[in-house]
């Protein structure tokens, strides 16, 4: 090989793998965003089972906003996931649904060591994660 088509062969695969570096970082570290629920009852520390936010006008406008700063970069704007993480617009509505995002969310998801999700239980408030359960309903599809 010429000393010219080395060096382009070595700057190419320094690009490949720079740019593949940038890509697995950018799912790494995310702080989670606070989210104002000004507006939403409190709830307490004792998770309850059901969303009592449920076709709530603030706590959608909340979950809305709460969803696109701390969901949106794995699960899609809108919740229309681009393949990295499950679409949530599926999740079954009412109590069934509640029951799923709950634990989820909480305790996030991990396999053969493997992060998924995180958990955002003690980042996020039960009230923020409610709201966003509220504003996934909202734009829930068969």
């Amino acid at each position: 090989m010429k000393p010219i088509a080395r060096k382009l062969s070595a700057l190419v695969a320094s690009l490949v793998l720079a740019t593949t570096a940038v890509q697995v970082m950018a799912h790494g570290d995310v702080v989670p965003q606070a989210v104002d629920t000004t507006g939403l009852k409190n709830l307490g520390t004792d998770f309850l089972a059901a969303n009592p936010y449920r076709k709530d006008k603030t706590a959608i406008r909340i979950g809305d906003s709460a969803f696109n700063q701390n969901c949106a970069r794995c699960h899609g704007l809108g919740a229309v996931s681009g393949g990295i993480a499950p679409d949530l617009r599926y999740l079954p509505q009412g109590d069934e649904g509640d029951e799923i995002f709950l634990n989820r969310i909480r305790h996030g998801s991990v396999r053969d060591g493997r992060v998924y999700m995180p958990p955002f239980e003690g980042l996020l408030s039960q009230e923020a994660m409610w709201a966003i359960r509220a504003w996934l309903e909202s734009v829930h599809e068969e």
